[in-house]
């Protein structure tokens, strides 16, 4: 049975990718629960409620990360992109950049394939001056 979650027919994608997109739908699902409990959180008057609905969310978070650290297991090219921006001081998007880089760099060097591309991993074709 087909569902949102899939763009091709879910018959013809492999257990693995159906897998990864049923997780991939659970994390999205835990980021909509944090983002409703903050909401509420919010504009809720009473304490005794806002404590119930703060440790749901907390609830959700744990799920969250479970979601993320299984993807990150199943896809080391994504959990090393991850490792060089978690957990980092100063700038995000410049740790972003530079972990990207050094992963995609690093998988071409290592001759791995690179997840989503048609590489063959053999890593860059560089012109030699004769």
């Amino acid at each position: 049975m087909p569902t949102e979650q899939y763009h091709e027919p879910p018959d013809e994608l492999p257990a693995e990718t159906r897998t990864l997109a049923r997780i991939l739908t659970s994390l999205i699902e835990e980021c909509e629960a944090i983002n409703w409990y903050e909401q509420r959180l919010a504009v809720e008057p009473d304490a005794e409620a806002k404590a119930i609905m703060r440790n749901a969310q907390q609830e959700e978070v744990k799920h969250f990360s479970m979601d993320l650290e299984f993807l990150l297991r199943r896809t080391p090219l994504w959990r090393e992109i991850a490792q060089g921006i978690l957990f980092q001081g100063g700038d995000i998007v410049a740790h972003g950049e530079a972990a990207e880089e050094s992963a995609v760099e690093g998988a071409a060097d290592r001759g791995e394939p690179l997840a989503g591309s048609e590489s063959l991993g053999i890593g860059g074709v560089r012109a030699v001056a004769s």
